[in-house]
């Protein structure tokens, strides 16, 4: 399951979604936001996506880590637009047959999401804002893309 929605997240949806018999555990990691940064008070946070390509890559991302994990059972859920204080902005959810490899298998889902997923984060203050964790990645910020 792959989820790009602009609606509130439900992690028992994601989490739902990767729940079997055969798997001994289930792994949901939680992203929400936080109110500062850097000692900066953050109002709200606002998510931009390339919405194909970013799609495409958490997908890309979910076979990769299934594979790696020899897993059968991944959920991706990631929130744009805005997002506010104390809010869900990603869920990843694994299932897994045993514990070790679904915590595992998370967290490297949760940084390859990061690391390769056109979404980009605008941290709002009281006096201005910063995109922020953009330099991670391939895809230069939408402040700084150029018009085709």
């Amino acid at each position: 399951m792959i989820e790009l929605t602009y609606d509130i997240l439900n992690p028992a949806k994601a989490t739902d979604a990767v729940r079997r018999d055969t798997n001994g555990a289930v792994v949901t990691f939680l992203g929400t936001t936080r109110d500062n940064f850097e000692g900066k008070s953050v109002l709200t946070l606002e998510y931009e996506a390339f919405d194909e390509m970013a799609v495409k890559k958490l997908e890309e991302v979910r076979q990769e880590v299934m594979a790696e994990f020899g897993l059968e059972q991944l959920a991706i859920s990631h929130r744009i637009g805005t997002v506010g204080i104390g809010e869900i902005s990603l869920v990843v959810a694994v299932g897994s047959p045993h514990r070790k490899e679904g915590f595992l298998a998370c967290q490297k889902a949760v940084d390859r999401i990061k690391e390769v997923v056109p979404i980009w984060k605008k941290e709002v203050y009281q006096d201005g804002s910063r995109w922020v964790a953009c330099e991670d990645h391939e895809f230069a910020p939408p402040e700084h893309r150029h018009a085709h």
